[in-house]
């Protein structure tokens, strides 16, 4: 029984203990939607989603989770086309082991939470009405359309409760009513009385300035319409402006909805001025002042605040209220990273390959005939196995004969020549270079070799010698995304000496040259690009008819010569951030 008890108390303290870990926020735009990636290591995690559209916020709380500081490191998304302007994460002051993410919105729009696996994905669509373009399930109900965002392009309550009717009202753009339907004709009615008869039969509360008394009668005639149309028809017409509490309705004029911003503006800017200063030092590691006091001197306070710099300490004093200078040294928090280190590694194979065959009498078959002459007894010698070097290559004549003369034959010759090469180079180059993110870098190595020139002939010869270079270079600019990825503007260029084509000649200079722009997932490879050549050539000659004989043939035309020529050149790429987690980067999955 105490075993049972002392296990159960173990395995409820293991679940109470443990807490989910958020893994990664990662933000991709898709099409027209806008997505944010959490990734947890937990598949089990409650969640609560809010939309403060007030605030033009939309807020996701995930129950007992927790994060490091590098992943609850806010992101600046404003400089895409979409709705999502800000993304961080904290925890919520009331519990400690609850995160809240808070996404920055530009406009009223919708969002849609989805699971797939360890992953929760919000899904943001970048302009009202993106999601109403999915095709609408006739089985769903409007509650689960109104979720899921597949019906019309209009703004729709989220239920027919009043308030959230009443907090539908309060937006701009087309909307879908659905309130419970009304019927009433007057004629010269007071605006107010009006907004009093809709809102006895719908069961809101409403407050009326005095400004509304002011205004002209009205004549309608309206028959069963849903309440909140007719409510949003009288506020369109008469131009005023509704506020919701609740299930109270504050309706005032727009003019002096106006004059109350901007009163609100001058006691909001008056407290700004009457709100004591304080001073705070930041000591900056990475970041160039002169750089970030550019991006800081927007937020400062007009008139009130201040910000300097210390060279020496490569420091900043910010003097400014405590609402900016907290907002500033955020900032700072965010931008003062180190730079990411790239090492960029590149990999140069060339394979050469060559064959060639030599087949046939090297010289034909030479001999005489002289009819008239005595004859005489065979002179000179019957056969001959021997070989040569010609044209820097060493031939080889299997069988040879020669003879002076025999009986009337004269000046027998001829030699056979067999003869195979074949090749094979192989040339691996690997330059490599580190830099700076959005810094150029060059990596180069040159090979010389001379050649003699003569000049003059006997006792004025004079013979010099002249360099000739071959170069390797590598020039690259790597570009690391917030994803970690790595865009490189890359040259390559590669030269290399080639045989010379005789003796006494200067070599030959093979060259190639790459110039291209790629992006490659950090410590990737990527082939950038390769070149592939062959040639295949075969040449014989001889007397017409007589070549073609078979075996007698031979004697009639030039040796059988075939040759194949191979060579392939492929360029690699690799480069890598070498400071990844330093440089605040997200991880790869």
């Amino acid at each position: 029984m105490k075993k049972g008890f002392f296990l159960l108390f173990f395995l409820f303290f293991i679940k109470v203990g443990y807490s989910a870990n958020l893994v990664s926020m990662k933000f991709n735009q898709v099409g027209e939607t806008s997505e944010i990636i959490l990734e947890l290591d937990n598949a089990n995690v409650q969640l609560k989603k809010n939309d403060n559209l007030e605030a033009g916020q939309l807020l996701i709380d995930l129950q007992d989770v927790v994060a490091s500081e590098r992943v609850k490191q806010g992101f600046d998304t404003s400089e895409f086309s979409g709705s999502v302007v800000f993304v961080s994460a904290y925890e919520k002051l009331n519990n400690k082991k609850d995160l809240r993410i808070a996404i920055q919105l530009r406009d009223n729009v919708r969002s849609l939470l989805k699971r797939d696996a360890n992953k929760i994905i919000i899904s943001v669509e970048n302009r009202f009405g993106v999601f109403s373009q999915n095709k609408i399930d006739s089985n769903k109900t409007v509650e689960e359309k109104i979720k899921t965002g597949e019906i019309g392009k209009f703004r729709i309550a989220k239920s027919n409760s009043i308030e959230d009717i009443l907090e539908n009202l309060t937006y701009s753009g087309r909307k879908k009513y659905i309130g419970k339907k009304i019927s009433f004709n007057v004629k010269d009615v007071p605006i107010a009385d009006l907004l009093r008869m809709i809102a006895n039969s719908s069961g809101f509360n409403i407050i009326q300035t005095n400004e509304i008394k002011r205004l002209p009668t009205m004549t309608m005639s309206l028959n069963n319409v849903p309440w909140d149309q007719a409510l949003d028809t009288i506020l369109g017409i008469n131009k005023l402006v509704a506020s919701k509490n609740g299930k109270i309705l504050i309706v005032t004029t727009l003019r002096q909805a106006t004059s109350e911003k901007k009163l609100e503006i001058e006691a909001k800017k008056l407290s700004e001025r009457e709100e004591p200063l304080v001073t705070k030092i930041i000591p900056l590691s990475f970041a160039t002042i002169k750089d970030i006091l550019v991006i800081l001197k927007e937020y400062l306070t007009k008139g009130r605040g201040n910000i300097s710099s210390d060279e020496r300490t490569n420091s900043l004093i910010v003097k400014d209220t405590s609402i900016v200078v907290e907002k500033i040294r955020k900032i700072v928090e965010v931008l003062d990273k180190q730079t990411p280190q790239v090492l960029i590694q590149a990999k140069i194979v060339e394979v050469a390959e060559g064959y060639s065959k030599t087949i046939g009498f090297t010289n034909g078959l030479t001999l005489g005939y002289d009819p008239v002459s005595s004859v005489t007894d065979a002179s000179g010698p019957g056969f001959a196995l021997s070989s040569a070097s010609k044209g820097g290559l060493t031939g080889t004549t299997f069988m040879g004969l020669s003879i002076a003369s025999f009986g009337r034959l004269k000046n027998l010759d001829f030699n056979l020549n067999l003869l195979e090469t074949e090749s094979k180079a192989k040339i691996i180059s690997t330059p490599k270079v580190i830099t700076q993110n959005k810094k150029a870098a060059t990596i180069k190595t040159t090979a010389t070799t001379s050649f003699a020139i003569v000049e003059g002939t006997g006792a004025e010869q004079k013979r010099t010698f002249e360099k000739i270079d071959a170069t390797l270079s590598l020039d690259v600019t790597p570009q690391v995304t917030n994803d970690g990825s790595i865009a490189m503007e890359i040259k390559l260029n590669k030269e290399s000496f080639q045989p010379p084509p005789d003796t006494g000649f200067p070599p030959d200079k093979a060259s190639g040259n790459v110039s291209t722009n790629v992006l490659v997932d950090n410590g990737s490879t990527i082939v950038i690009g390769g070149v592939y050549e062959f040639s295949k050539s075969e040449n014989h000659s001889g007397i017409p008819f007589l070549k073609d004989i078979p075996l007698i043939g031979w004697f009639f035309r030039t040796p059988y010569n075939p040759e194949s020529k191979k060579s392939e050149m492929i360029i690699f790429i690799t480069p890598r951030v070498i400071n990844q987690e330093e440089a605040g980067l997200a991880e790869q999955s």
